[in-house]
């Protein structure tokens, strides 16, 4: 815009024409942003894995304490896994992959999506499989030690 005076013309934009610029461009990208899908990055999805890897070795360690057996909840319908001891929970976006191996009996009792630490440090075992596109990470529960570890999952270049 230019502005003319008795001394000559200026030219330029005054303060709140850029103000409202701004504003506009603002506006856009609040109404735009949620719109762009957000995908798992490699690193959140590892982050996950240790998520839930320290939620199970939380509730091995609380059965040992207790010396009582401590359940950790495995719902796949929810896309969560949820604490026995804290209720505590883990829940996984739609684009990662999830699946689980796990036992249908523990301790002579229907398992129902469930791994179970006894207070002799040993479990029921079971593998939780996090994948998402090229990334992959397995969280392995022994059943005989009830260690549990988080193994990038090798077998994802095959697909």
């Amino acid at each position: 815009m230019t502005m003319c005076r008795r001394g000559g013309c200026d030219a330029g934009f005054t303060l709140i024409e850029v103000v409202c610029a701004l504003a506009v461009v603002a506006l856009m990208t609040a109404v735009l942003l949620p719109a762009i899908p957000r995908q798992t990055s490699r690193p959140r999805l590892e982050a996950y894995a240790v998520e839930v890897a320290a939620l199970l070795k939380a509730d091995r360690n609380a059965a040992i304490r207790r010396g009582l057996e401590v359940t950790t909840r495995i719902d796949t319908q929810a896309r969560s896994i949820r604490s026995g001891t804290n209720g505590q929970a883990v829940r996984f976006p739609d684009d990662v992959r999830f699946e689980t191996l796990l036992p249908r009996n523990c301790d002579n009792r229907p398992a129902f999506e469930t791994i179970s630490f006894f207070g002799s440090g040993m479990s029921c075992g079971g593998a939780i499989t996090l994948t998402h596109l090229d990334a992959g990470y397995q969280i392995r529960v022994n059943w005989l030690t009830g260690r549990i570890e988080v193994v990038p999952n090798a077998g994802l270049s095959g697909r």
